[in-house]
């Protein structure tokens, strides 16, 4: 194994992101040659396309299913102990919290899941069931706006400093010698095949420029649907943020303030160090369909594609968007109604019919392997996930995490998900003025 993995050589497409950088980083853990690992995308590392390049993500234990709760666990160790990853984790802990009858009976249940797991989880998670048990966890909210409330505090979850975390690993390749491609010269067109028509032998980026490796690694996020037919597997949505200035003097208040999510409000981080402050509602995310014809389709059709903000970056978001983050500033921080709002933009993930990543071989392209169905929760397992995906393509992933991570095409809709709802389509917003663009663009990741 050791003498293969020095003459293998793998290409990334998308490895400027959160699933790709990972992979690339597990491969120099795993002793790989650092200058046959080829690493392409759009932009540098941390891409400014991926939803990885934020000011902060949640980080918290996901039970779901066995593979989510083994896969929280191992980000957790990874994110407290790993020297490269630990700088970027802010233990400020995390409160979880519901208000409809509804919404309770679904906490109740998490919690009782998160008890029922047996891996210790009921020593770093409290239940809160009223506002003074709330209170006393996050003082700062205000008693009048969480009437009726129950929560679930975890003292080992928080946030990530997400955009730093991606840099560190880009830091960390550069120094040992991965090769890069970006720009034209790492915006993915077309595998390249053997004579048999199957065997991926390497990529076409849209410049023209071809490189040729060993196994090919797709792990474009959002953008992975539009480049390559994923037969509606996946289908990319965007959600929005917005960020409010703190004074040094408001921003010391908050330090240490743990996140608060409300499945019906939204959520919000304590200020970064600058005073900066990330507001984010929740809701069930926004298409934007086009006629597109990704590699492997027939024909075209309609793709849920991306707009990106790095190329775009005068783009907003729709009129609704406005109201539902002034709703969660009211919620949340009622005392700083009156803050501009700054940063407005949407940030754009892919959606599986039931969640789970899409980790696999393609069923009919040798060696070209699948990394994507992120399902916006997939960025606190950045310390890790690459190291599955290395698994995957030396041929030994774990029999229950391959189950889980198949080519499933026809299996539930991924345009509603596991969420509350389908998406609504940009298009279909007020106030959404920014696309006006050509098929042409679309075909560019526009």
């Amino acid at each position: 194994m050791a003498a293969l993995r020095r003459h293998t050589e793998v290409i990334i497409v998308g490895g400027g992101g959160t699933i790709g950088s990972s992979t690339a980083l597990h491969l120099l853990r795993a002793g790989y040659t650092p200058s046959n690992i080829t690493v392409l995308d759009t932009y540098p590392i941390p891409s400014p396309q991926s939803a990885g390049n934020d000011l902060n993500k949640i980080m918290g234990i996901r039970i779901r299913t066995n593979v989510d709760l083994q896969l929280s666990l191992e980000a957790r160790d990874m994110w407290r102990n790993d020297e490269l990853f630990k700088p970027f984790f802010h233990n400020t802990g995390r409160l979880d919290c519901e208000s409809t009858e509804e919404g309770i009976l679904d906490l109740r249940r998490e919690y009782q899941s998160l008890l029922d797991a047996n891996v210790g989880l009921e020593e770093t998670h409290e239940w809160l069931d009223n506002e003074d048990a709330i209170l006393a966890r996050a003082p700062l909210l205000q008693r009048d706006k969480i009437r009726g409330w129950k929560a679930i505090f975890s003292k080992e979850g928080g946030w990530l400093a997400a955009a730093k975390a991606i840099n560190a690993i880009g830091e960390e390749l550069r120094r040992q010698g991965v090769r890069f491609g970006f720009g034209g010269a790492g915006s993915f067109r077309r595998p390249l095949f053997a004579q048999d028509g199957t065997t991926c032998i390497g990529v076409e980026t849209t410049d023209g420029t071809q490189y040729h490796g060993h196994k090919i690694v797709l792990a474009a996020g959002a953008w992975s649907p539009a480049l390559v037919d994923l037969e509606e597997q996946c289908c990319s949505k965007a959600w929005v943020y917005a960020h409010m200035q703190l004074t040094p003097e408001e921003a010391a208040e908050y330090k240490n303030c743990p996140v608060v999510y409300n499945g019906d409000v939204g959520f919000f981080f304590e200020p970064n160090e600058h005073g900066v402050i990330k507001v984010c509602d929740e809701f069930p995310g926004f298409t934007r369909f086009k006629q597109h014809q990704p590699y492997g389709a027939p024909s075209p059709k309609r793709v849920s594609v991306p707009r990106s903000h790095a190329k775009h970056p005068t783009d907003t978001y729709p009129d609704a968007s406005e109201h539902s983050i002034k709703r969660a500033v009211s919620t949340f921080l009622p005392r700083f109604e009156e803050k501009p709002l700054f940063n407005r933009a949407l940030c754009w993930c892919t959606d599986t019919a039931n969640s789970a990543l899409l980790v696999c071989e393609h069923p009919k392209w040798k060696n070209f392997f699948l990394a994507t169905g992120d399902s916006g929760h997939s960025f606190k397992l950045l310390p890790v996930i690459g190291r599955h995906v290395v698994e995957l393509v030396e041929g030994r992933l774990a029999a229950d995490l391959a189950e889980a991570w198949k080519w499933r095409p026809g299996q539930g809709d991924a345009l509603k998900s596991i969420r509350a709802a389908p998406a609504k389509d940009l298009a279909d917003m007020p106030g959404w003025r920014h696309d006006e663009g050509t098929n042409e663009e679309v075909a560019r990741g526009q």
